[in-house]
């Protein structure tokens, strides 16, 4: 016979309320009350019936996309597919909204943040950059009890509860095997475009790059990374002049957004040859110059997967019970022309197999 809330009180010797607290993570239980009780727990083998629960108490979940307010058509694709997975979501008790903040305005998203908690959001998916106010931001959205699940582009050190995304090392490090092997023998230079070295995914995909280009093609000199703070006339700027001082230029790399402003750029300027573009996400622009030539290849995550990972994650560590890792595993893709899939299959959900709960 199972073990019930009533013989967790009895063994831990309080009451049921008590037992309610603790199970709910809810305030007012002593230290010694809680680990008295999840003694028992573990001694009895009780195992919580979470959606049980839930149903009875008619608990309703509530999770925010926080994304930055940008142009870039990858944000765009991931707000999309969270509304469009809220109505989905809805028939598992679960209400989802897509908040915007200023693009690199940490205090506006900080104050966006604090407000969180007071409007009974139970979890947030964040995509922001790494900066000290951002970690404070999501540490004081910890202790007021609301789950963060980093969205991305990490903030490990923050005490978010879960990351959602491509190891963003191992992105750079495909995207350098990639441009070393296109390039071919000779010496060779390499541009980098990043829209902020603030954003950890850039510095991590820099770091994976240079590494396999360091190791394994030693004749290509990469340069330094140029930022372009999410404004395409800036980016034309700073790449126009990378490129000019770059003799030898053969390629660019592109570690975010930006595609529409790279291959304009690119296309206005005379060079001795057209550089290998290797860039990241499938945006419809990149899937137009995959056809064109213009981009080279392209470093995928299937922004569906994603969203739904997050929504996932989320729940889970509200309800605290165990994540899947291989189901939440967001993978890598190569896009080059010739295997560019038909657009309506581009947001497919293609997820390891595991026990589903549509969130």
């Amino acid at each position: 016979m199972r073990p019930t809330v009533n013989d967790i009180a009895r063994e831990a010797g309080v009451s049921l309320a008590t037992v309610d607290r603790v199970l709910n993570a809810r305030p007012g239980v002593r230290r010694q009350t809680i680990e008295a009780v999840n003694d028992a727990i573990r001694r009895l083998g009780y195992v919580r019936d979470v959606a049980a629960a839930n149903l009875a108490r008619s608990r309703v979940y509530r999770m925010a996309f926080v994304l930055p307010a940008t142009d870039g058509r990858f944000v765009g694709m991931i707000a999309e597919e969270a509304a469009r997975a809220a109505g989905l979501a809805a028939a598992a008790r679960t209400e989802v909204e897509v908040l915007r903040y200023p693009a690199e305005d940490a205090h506006a998203l900080a104050a966006l943040l604090a407000r969180l908690p007071g409007q009974g959001i139970d979890g947030v998916a964040l995509m922001a950059p790494e900066t000290p106010v951002a970690r404070d931001a999501v540490r004081a959205l910890r202790e007021a009890g609301v789950t963060v699940a980093t969205l991305v582009t990490d903030l490990p050190h923050s005490g978010r509860a879960h990351f959602v995304g491509i190891d963003n090392v191992a992105a750079g490090r495909t995207a350098g095997v990639l441009m070393g092997r296109f390039l071919g023998p000779g010496p060779a230079q390499v541009a980098v475009v990043a829209e902020s070295m603030q954003l950890r995914e850039s510095v991590e995909r820099r770091l994976g790059f240079d590494a396999v280009m360091l190791a394994g093609f030693p004749q290509v000199e990469v340069l330094p990374t140029v930022e372009t703070h999410g404004r395409p006339e800036r980016l034309a700027e700073v790449l126009t002049a990378a490129l000019a001082h770059a003799p030898r230029a053969a390629g660019v790399y592109l570690l975010g957004a930006g595609q529409r402003a790279l291959t304009a750029t690119l296309a206005r300027l005379t060079l001795p040859r057209r550089p290998v573009v290797i860039a990241h996400d499938l945006t419809p622009h990149a899937r137009a110059a995959l056809v064109a030539g213009s981009i080279d290849a392209v470093i995928a995550q299937n922004v569906g997967h994603l969203v739904r990972s997050a929504l996932r994650v989320l729940r889970a560590h509200v309800d605290r019970v165990p994540i899947d890792p291989g189901q939440e595993q967001i993978r890598i893709e190569i896009v080059i022309r010739e295997n560019l899939p038909p657009p309506a299959l581009q947001e497919v959900e293609q997820e390891p197999e595991g026990p589903r709960e549509e969130a």
